[in-house]
């Protein structure tokens, strides 16, 4: 696809080298509004090449130092394929076998090759893993731990029980503060054996607000029988993945 602009298409091409075969080349290129150096380009080139110089080439340079190997191509299509791995395994993979190379350009490959995606892959699903089931096999073995992001509801309920225009919900947009988001964040933590929960609504997710959770769930579910925590499981969130919250563990795998 040519861009709006262009002066010359492949049609345009086979027009200027007609009339240049019967008049010069400066007075064409003049004629056509192009410069003379491009006019004798594309002259040269068919004489070359016949027509298929008059398509398009690729911008590709001939030569690039820094380009990924083509046998290091292969490997990533044979781990993809293969394992069925991320981009961040298959880099971390080649690593391990002596060859460094970035999550981003194993990424950019992967969609180079048509494969980034699973379903490009296997359509059907035939060959996907199977789920298991986290199973906690006694009180304490499996802790969860999640935050949960959910609408401040306003002291005698807004606007959803009492409906729009009411007395209640103007009361409470005049009492809200200009650029408050209204927001709180729901800490819970439920053994997954006896299905034990402790919840807190919290006005953060941070790091510290978590590890300061940790540690009261840990002493509310001691009161409650279940004195060792074996397994605390959570996602990959920002607040879990510090280093301080590894060290407010305690000893639990994480």
């Amino acid at each position: 696809m040519t861009h709006r602009n262009a002066p010359l298409t492949v049609e345009g091409r086979r027009r200027l080298i007609e009339r240049c075969r019967t008049r010069p080349i400066a007075h064409v290129a003049a004629e056509m509004g192009i410069s003379r150096a491009c006019a004798s380009k594309w002259v040269n080139r068919y004489r070359s090449h016949g027509e298929l110089g008059l398509e398009d080439r690729s911008s590709t340079p001939h030569y690039q130092p820094t380009a990924t190997p083509s046998e290091v191509l292969v490997l990533i299509e044979q781990l993809r394929r293969t394992h069925k791995w991320s981009a961040s395994r298959i880099a971390f993979e080649l690593a391990l076998a002596g060859t460094s190379i970035s999550r981003r350009t194993v990424s950019r490959h992967l969609a180079e090759l048509g494969i980034n995606r699973r379903r490009f892959i296997d359509p059907n699903g035939e060959v996907n893993r199977q789920p298991r089931k986290i199973q906690a096999r006694r009180p304490g073995h499996m802790v969860h731990v999640d935050v949960k992001k959910v609408g401040r509801i306003p002291d005698g309920g807004g606007w959803r029980a009492h409906g729009r225009g009411s007395d209640q919900a103007k009361t409470v947009n005049r009492r809200r503060k200009p650029g408050r988001g209204g927001y709180v964040y729901l800490h819970s933590a439920i053994d997954g054996y006896s299905r034990l929960a402790y919840t807190e609504a919290l006005p953060d997710e941070k790091a510290t607000t978590a590890i300061a959770f940790l540690h009261r769930a840990r002493a509310w579910l001691a009161a409650h029988g279940i004195a060792r925590i074996e397994r605390i499981v959570t996602d990959n969130g920002a607040c879990y993945r510090a280093e301080s919250f590894t060290r407010a563990l305690l000893g639990a795998r994480h």
